[in-house]
């Protein structure tokens, strides 16, 4: 019943909030937007807003490359053929002393020590991007790439995508689960939009990265990685990357060649990992500033592009080449080797940016090279060296990154044959099982474990309800009118108010009980918070584990619990979210009742 005791004075309601409150009561409950749905929204902002900042650096790449050689020929590679001798010399030296330049100036600038990896991109702690940190990295990648150092772009594209997320993350105030997740939204967009493979982009975040492919974790990936393909798509284009040769398996004894490929695959990586791993120790003990360092590994590349400019930048045109089957064996041999050595020159050196894209192509060429052999061996069997540049392409990224998940889903979405799945499937596993029994680490995991993946997702493991909660939530007193109520819950996207006195939660009161009195402006007139508040609401306490808070969940309809103290008082001090439990259950490699995931 109405409380007869209701403020005098109280102003009558306005029709058009009576009306605005219907709406939104009944969007409430058609709609019933959660906070998991929420936040697949965001995601697709995020994927949008990555593919723009991805879409302006391969611009001002382009830019910055005509200006550096003077060349207005479409490809890197192209243009460097199309250089004097001693351009090709000169050109990757001053690039790799302009970019190294950038990075000394910038660590005195930031206050910090820059990296060689990019796997930072996507901060595997609080999820907080430094923009300046970024900015200097990008403009030292992009001297890099522009120049012909043999690294993938797809670092500073991370970097940049995930930069976004981090600052709408921040400016919107999300908690620590939420915006771990939306960074790996943004470097998931950043790969799709490298390599227009929205599933391969979201794979890579989630099996290398976030180390897990829960529902509550990939679907926001997905949808991030999507919408960023589909922004690339409608500026660039939607042509693949790859010329991709046509495959078809007339023989099931085709399989044994492609088999054998994925074992020497598995074999070879962890060597292509320590080399990588060496020159960078390398360089590392040579006491000279950074900028002389990288004009060094410029200098390498720059005597390699003299004799073959094909081991300049990332190696696109030259898989396309190796493909297209227009090269002849001992030429694809040595210019694979010159790019095993530029890629490490560049690497160890201390360059930003990406070896996803030069691993590609050293796959690609042992495969060319794996087929030609094959082809000269009396096994009776169509052999298309092509087609087993492709299938190495995956094996040797399966095993270098141990994802073969992920690798499969790349090479697939670059080909679009299922023809190809069936060799491609075996020799990745393959590949993967002869690596990691070699090589435990990754070509990522020395960066994971320097930004300390495997801590973090202890420490979600052992968090608790007082690390995730947010203060000072949303309350009303019990004598609150009606009005007050309601513009509350019009300018909160909250199912559910809170009722406190004297700072001690006494009740709730739910978006769906208000209903009754929207058609009766006569008693809503008179209604206050204490004649409608529900006492049933459960209650969590900060010391509580995430377990018991999704146990408790389980109990209420809403999407936040109130946070109360331990004291028999039941002071109200925060709210706790069922997406964030969710997030860092999920994170920490626990689902319900499950043990932590060992570290």
């Amino acid at each position: 019943m109405p409380n007869d005791h209701a403020p005098e004075g109280a102003l009558p309601l306005h029709l058009g909030f009576l009306r605005r409150l219907k709406w939104w009561v009944w969007f409430t409950e058609v709609i019933h937007p959660s906070d998991l749905q929420i936040t697949l929204g965001w995601a697709g902002l995020i994927g949008f807003g990555g593919a723009l900042t991805s879409i302006g650096f391969r611009y001002a790449t382009s830019e910055l490359h005509k200006l550096i050689t003077g060349s207005t020929t479409p490809g890197l590679v192209e243009s460097f053929m199309q250089l004097a001798w001693w351009e090709r010399l000169f050109i990757p030296m001053l690039g790799g002393f302009l970019a190294g330049l950038v990075l000394f100036l910038g660590m005195r600038w930031h206050g910090g020590v820059t990296t060689s990896d990019y796997m930072e991109a996507v901060v595997l702690g609080d999820g907080k991007i430094s923009t300046r940190r970024s900015v200097v990295k990008c403009l030292s990648a992009m001297f890099t790439i522009a120049s012909g150092g043999s690294i993938g772009r797809e670092g500073p594209l991370v970097q940049l995508s995930s930069l976004v997320a981090s600052a709408l993350g921040r400016l919107r105030g999300w908690s620590t689960p939420r915006l771990r997740l939306l960074v790996g939204c943004g470097a998931a967009a950043g790969i799709a939009s490298a390599y227009n493979a929205p599933i391969a982009g979201a794979l890579f975040v989630a099996e290398i990265v976030l180390g897990s492919v829960a529902m509550e974790i990939f679907g926001p990936l997905v949808f991030s990685s999507v919408i960023a393909t589909l922004t690339v798509r409608g500026f660039i284009g939607s042509d693949p990357i790859y010329a991709i040769p046509h495959f078809e398996l007339k023989s099931n004894w085709e399989i044994v060649p492609y088999v054998v490929l994925g074992l020497v695959a598995g074999l070879l990586a962890p060597w292509f990992l320590r080399l990588l791993d060496a020159s960078e120790r390398l360089a590392g003990r040579v006491p000279v500033p950074v900028f002389m360092k990288m004009a060094g590994g410029g200098a390498i590349v720059g005597i390699l592009a003299v004799f073959h400019p094909e081991v300049c930048g990332n190696g696109y045109s030259a898989v396309n080449t190796i493909l297209a089957g227009n090269w002849l064996w001992n030429v694809v041999a040595i210019i694979l080797l010159s790019k095993v050595v530029a890629t490490a020159a560049t690497f160890g050196s201390g360059a930003v940016g990406g070896v996803f894209t030069p691993t590609l192509f050293i796959g690609a060429s042992f495969g060319y090279l794996f087929g030609a052999a094959a082809g000269h061996l009396p096994l009776g069997l169509p052999i298309n060296p092509s087609a087993f540049a492709l299938v190495g392409m995956g094996a040797f990224l399966a095993a270098t990154t141990h994802a073969p998940i992920m690798a499969i889903i790349m090479i697939f979405e670059l080909t679009l044959d299922y023809q190809i799945i069936l060799p491609l499937m075996l020799a990745c596993v393959i590949g993967y099982y002869v690596s990691v029994s070699i090589e435990k680490r990754s070509i990522y995991s020395e960066a994971l474990r320097r930004k300390g993946a495997g801590d973090y997702r202890h420490q979600l493991a052992e968090l608790h309800v007082r690390d995730l909660m947010k203060p000072d939530p949303l309350t009303v007193s019990p004598t609150a009118r009606f009005a007050e109520i309601g513009q509350k819950f019009i300018a909160n996207r909250f199912n559910y108010l809170y009722v406190t006195e004297e700072g001690r939660f006494i009740g709730a009161i739910s978006l769906h009980d208000i209903k009754n009195y929207l058609n009766a402006p006569e008693l809503a007139e008179v209604v206050i918070a204490g004649d409608i508040l529900r006492d049933d609401i459960p209650l969590i306490q900060p010391s509580a584990s995430l377990n018991e808070a999704l146990d408790q969940f389980t109990r209420h309809r809403g999407e936040r619990l109130p946070v109360v103290t331990n004291e028999g008082v039941h002071r109200l001090i925060g709210s706790l979210a069922k997406t964030d439990v969710i997030l860092a259950l999920a994170g920490s490699g626990r689902r319900g009742g499950e043990p932590a995931a060992a570290s």
